[in-house]
């Protein structure tokens, strides 16, 4: 396949600027939530809702996004993503209520769900087989792994500077000056194919579907898993998602082709992303606990402690290309879960009430680089035998699991680290909080062990065929 893009060099440091728009967006205001809740009035219980919002719409509608990809090329739904961020940060950024702000956060995942799909499927389809599209990979590997750990840097810094609402604001200039600059750096040839039809049904069950289980998912550890809208959502969510599944048999053009689930490697794909997240993606969450609430730092020293883990992201991203040249993308994505894995138990048995941040050192490495290698292989490793024409669905369906992983594993391990200091105060509370931190760290340690297991379900390199190749979204060379 050609090169789709006139500026191949442009276009990729769009695609992965994008990418880090997205990576950014759901972790940038972690640092800020203590200023947001004084500040706007948010109670303990609705200050979850800054960043679970942004998940619940994220993955709720990032099926929607996918096939609106595959309907309308990737180009038109890139830019409305775009635009989607713009908007929506600049209200989030003038929001005087926690329901605006809260809002605002929701209209930042709907922009999310449609610019993921068609960024991936940008980097999958637009660069021409071989180095380049090797190269695009690594690229966007390292754009989005080290973006999670860059939006905690750089909220605590714009915080501790400006305010809050600078972490909203930024974002109005940075997707804006990208969604201009995709019209002449994306082509109108990458378009979807023609004489298809919208699957209504198919979209409304899923989405509606999606978005309440998510809801319950993050909600219940908050309102109590008996909760009446707790229950309620997940089993309306449940049924809905079973009448999907009906909708999709029966449909001669549906949302999701469910044969595509049956394949080899964006199922396994589907399940290795759900647990990344359930895993790895809870741990930025319980560093922050740790450097706030048991460490006593603010804003901006929180967010300079994230510089370690975001290098190492970096060059796991990097030495993943490497590995999965020499050795193939499943052993690479093995190998990453496995460094990773070690790391995280390392940092687990680091975390102490008095213990310093040169302790950390060594699992927060060993941790960033698998980490980092693990997000750049897996999205492409997922999708490696989608056809083209259906590779805005596939990566809709990797990062809907990727959504809903990152909500299950946080509801798991958040209820797993307060459980201990239930009830206490003053230092027994610090102890209490740091036992629970290290007890959450080492079963998301143990699980990135099983989610190793589930990779070894990947199509080895030996076994891919030319077809396979010609369409993969692979992995990442140095």
């Amino acid at each position: 396949m050609e090169n789709r893009f006139r500026h191949p060099g442009l276009a990729l440091a769009l695609l992965a600027f994008a990418q880090l728009i997205i990576s950014l967006d759901y972790n940038i205001v972690y640092v800020a939530l203590p200023e947001i809740g004084a500040q706007l009035g948010f109670s303990a219980q609705t200050l979850q809702w800054v960043v679970s919002a942004y998940a619940v719409a994220f993955g709720g509608f990032l099926l929607l996004g996918g096939r609106a990809v595959d309907l309308f090329g990737p180009r038109p739904v890139f830019v409305l993503g775009l635009a989607l961020y713009a908007a929506s940060s600049l209200a989030g950024g003038l929001a005087t209520s926690p329901v605006l702000l809260v809002l605002a956060r929701a209209a930042q995942g709907l922009g999310g769900a449609l610019l993921f799909p068609a960024t991936l499927t940008l980097v999958s389809t637009g660069f021409a087989e071989g180095r380049q599209r090797h190269r695009a990979y690594a690229v966007w590997g390292t754009a989005g792994g080290s973006g999670m750990i860059l939006g905690s840097l750089l909220g605590g810094v714009l915080t501790d500077a400006f305010g809050w609402t600078s972490v909203f604001l930024v974002n109005v200039p940075l997707a804006g000056i990208a969604a201009l600059l995709a019209l002449p750096l994306v082509p109108r040839a990458a378009a979807g194919r023609t004489g298809r039809r919208f699957d209504l049904a198919g979209a409304l069950t899923a989405t509606a579907g999606t978005t309440l289980v998510v809801f319950a998912l993050v909600q219940g550890p908050e309102s109590g898993w008996t909760a009446p809208t707790v229950l309620g959502s997940a089993v309306t969510g449940a049924v809905l998602l079973a009448a999907f599944v009906a909708v999709e048999v029966r449909s001669a053009d549906p949302l999701l082709p469910l044969r595509l689930l049956r394949g080899r490697d964006l199922g396994t794909g589907t399940l290795v992303t759900f647990l990344y997240m359930a895993t790895f993606g809870t741990l930025l969450y319980f560093l922050t606990v740790y450097f706030q609430t048991v460490r006593g730092y603010d804003a901006l020293r929180t967010g300079l402690a994230f510089l370690v883990p975001m290098a190492a992201i970096v060059a796991g991203s990097q030495l993943a290309g490497r590995l999965a040249n020499s050795r193939g993308t499943r052993t690479a994505m093995i190998t990453s879960l496995v460094v990773g894995g070690a790391g995280t138990a390392i940092l687990g048995a680091s975390l102490t009430v008095d213990g310093s941040y040169l302790a950390l050192l060594p699992g927060l490495v060993v941790l960033g680089l698998g980490q980092g290698a693990g997000y750049t292989l897996m999205f492409g490793a997922a999708t490696a035998a989608t056809p083209a024409h259906q590779q805005g669905i596939a990566s809709g369906v990797a990062s809907t699991a990727q959504q809903v992983g990152g909500a299950v594993g946080l509801a798991v391990l958040v209820a797993l680290a307060n459980s201990p200091a239930n009830g206490l105060t003053g230092p027994a509370l610090r102890a209490a909080t740091t036992d629970g931190l290290r007890t959450a760290v080492f079963v998301a340690a143990a699980g990135i062990g099983v989610t190793a297991l589930v990779a070894l379900g990947f199509t080895p390199a030996s076994r891919r065929t030319t077809t396979d190749t010609d369409v993969a979204v692979v992995h990442a060379a140095a």
